[in-house]
């Protein structure tokens, strides 16, 4: 239990250095920065409560301006130590579930407190009406009984059996990493970012469609190919020096390669605009899954509140 605390708040104090070294900016702005991820996600993941997942992790380290890689070794280190005290606890839950071992109610919170036992995942809030991002795990219920003449005593016990870390599986809207997906996976179906009002009030965005390379379609390795999307201005504001920003920087060499920022046309309210980027494949088949999101002339993100733009080819 000690090793899997100061793993967690070790991992925690370097992203809380991160971002005081860059001006502790709000999680807000953050969460802005980043468009695929909400400022409770990246709050969580900075207090040193739980090991916060290499997705949430990602994403915390690009809206500070620096290179996932870089922490990728310490997050593994910190991982295999949470997973291994997990092993251990769920082997001590299922000792007490067959009636090996007897302990008080004190005992149990004890254990809770120190972070031992996931009792669920809290979903990120949505937009009003909507669902949370992360569905919860799939807890592995364990029930225990102590049957005395007039007293019948039953604890729960929800372990996380998953990688010890948030709770939740990988997020495919939030994970553009080749490495975790295959054509299998085509199309990846996104979800909705948590509710937020665009930069400006009253611009809006619709997505008409793909104009080339609709989802899934098959690209040979080292193959240059364009893609265009067609949207619309449907709000009151004009666009001017608008951008589309990749997400998934710095690329790796197994990904699609793409210019990092897409210049999109000047759009008056109303009228459409296609949107087209080269794309070159990589050598090595499997699905390229990489995301946009639009930027307005200053630099923020447009329209935090909406899904990223993406493209998908299967490539082999």
């Amino acid at each position: 239990m000690p090793a899997r605390a100061e793993a967690i708040e070790d991992f925690a104090a370097a992203l809380r250095a991160l971002r005081r070294s860059v001006g502790n900016p709000p999680f807000r702005e953050m969460s802005g920065r980043s468009g695929a991820i909400s400022h409770t996600t990246l709050h969580e993941a900075s207090k040193g409560n739980r090991l916060p997942s290499w997705e949430t992790t990602v994403e915390f380290v690009k809206a500070c301006g620096a290179n996932p890689a870089v922490y990728r070794e310490r997050w593994e280190s910190a991982n295999l130590a949470v997973r291994s005290a997990d092993t251990g606890l769920e082997a001590f839950a299922t000792d007490v579930a067959g009636g090996r071992t007897a302990h008080s109610a004190t005992e149990w919170r004890g254990l809770r407190s120190a972070g031992g036992i996931a009792s669920d995942v809290q979903p990120v809030p949505s937009a009003p009406g909507g669902r949370g991002r992360f569905p919860p795990t799939r807890p592995a219920a364990l029930a225990v009984a102590a049957v005395g003449a007039a007293t019948v005593v039953l604890v729960v016990v929800a372990v996380n059996r998953g990688s010890g870390t948030e709770g939740h599986s990988i997020n495919l809207s939030e994970s553009p990493s080749n490495s975790e997906l295959s054509a299998a996976d085509c199309p990846v179906r996104a979800t909705n970012p948590p509710w937020s009002p665009p930069a400006h009030e009253g611009d809006s965005a619709k997505f008409i469609g793909d104009i080339t390379l609709p989802d899934c379609t098959r690209v040979g390795p080292r193959r240059t190919v364009t893609k265009v999307w067609r949207l619309k201005n449907a709000g009151t504001v004009p666009w001017r020096g608008y951008s589309l920003h990749r997400l998934d920087l710095p690329q790796r060499i197994d990904q699609c390669q793409t210019v990092p920022d897409v210049p999109v046309m000047d759009t008056r309210p109303g009228e459409t605009v296609d949107i087209r980027t080269d794309i070159t494949t990589p050598r090595k088949p499997g699905l390229c899954y990489v995301r946009f999101k639009m930027m307005e002339g200053s630099g923020r993100v447009a329209f935090p509140g909406g899904r990223p733009l993406n493209f998908q080819v299967i490539v082999g």
